[in-house]
């Protein structure tokens, strides 16, 4: 079984749910490693040798790759030249498919594709036929000698390649033995969670965690008195199904406190307009 990374809780509403962190994806990347040229001796960051720790010129360092533990094999620039040029220069698009087909667990970083001059009307009209067609290109692409799989989607009249991790980099989730699971339960979880709904904003979110620290870093160069670390309260064991319920009736609350403001704003902007002006 894999190591978890990290431990915490999903929290929605009271309902607290303690969870471990684990890797869901590897990278496959082939790794090189500076080497000796002479005798495939590891060469460290500071240019000397792991085994001896004896200076080496940086004309005497070539990449390898570990075949085996303590095993290098060298790769020169002529052996890149042997590989098919027109694939390390082209994003060869193989399929297009529906984006709601592909789980966002395949997507590793994203990249704006913008046209050469001249080029463009055909980089207008695929971005048209990407968002009319509500599909995305599947691509396969080559940066910095490692063949990626891509998604190539329209965003903003834009193409973002968003390169992905291939179906043997992806782990399997562990199954969870969940026991039985009632319908009462069942139903007020998606309550809560309707009620919980909102259209995503992404300038709703901000890192707080990074603000804070940062405050804490300048407050510590101007050297004021920081704040004593909380005790961390240990997790208060509640009834799975009221903590549902209090959630629920939590929300629908804030709901009905939220709609009267909407209502009055509504009325505002309605009253703002000046009225129509009759034909003469």
């Amino acid at each position: 079984m894999a190591r978890s990374i990290w431990t915490g809780t999903i929290s929605f509403g009271l309902v607290s749910i303690p969870v471990r962190m684990f890797t869901a994806t590897e990278s496959k990347e082939l790794k090189f490693h500076f080497v000796h040229k002479d005798d495939m001796a590891p060469i460290g960051y500071d240019k000397v040798r792991k085994d001896t720790g004896e200076h080496v010129d940086p004309e005497d360092i070539v990449r390898g790759f570990e075949i085996e533990k303590g095993r290098y094999v060298p790769l020169e620039d002529e052996d890149l030249d042997r590989l098919d040029i027109e694939l390390t220069k082209a994003i060869d698009i193989c399929d297009f498919v529906d984006l709601d087909e592909i789980d966002p667990i395949y997507f590793r970083k994203a990249y704006y594709l913008q046209p050469e001059d001249g080029a463009e009307k055909p980089y207008a009209l695929l971005v048209r036929a990407l968002e009319e067609t509500g599909k995305v290109g599947i691509a396969k692409v080559v940066i910095r000698n490692k063949q990626h799989l891509a998604a190539l989607r329209p965003v903003d009249g834009a193409i973002v390649l968003e390169t992905m991790y291939y179906a043997d980099e992806v782990r399997k989730p562990e199954k969870v033995k969940s026991g039985k699971l009632r319908e009462a339960e069942v139903d007020m979880a998606k309550s809560l969670v309707e009620n919980l709904s909102e259209k995503f904003d992404p300038e709703k979110y901000d890192d707080t965690y990074r603000k804070e620290l940062l405050e804490l870093l300048r407050a510590k160069a101007k050297g004021r008195k920081l704040p004593e670390p909380a005790d961390e309260e240990p997790g208060e064991v509640v009834d799975l199904m009221a903590a549902l319920r209090e959630s629920v009736e939590r929300t629908q609350r804030a709901q009905k406190r939220r709609a009267p403001a909407r209502k009055t704003s509504a009325k505002r902007k309605t009253s703002a307009k000046k009225p129509a002006r009759k034909a003469s």
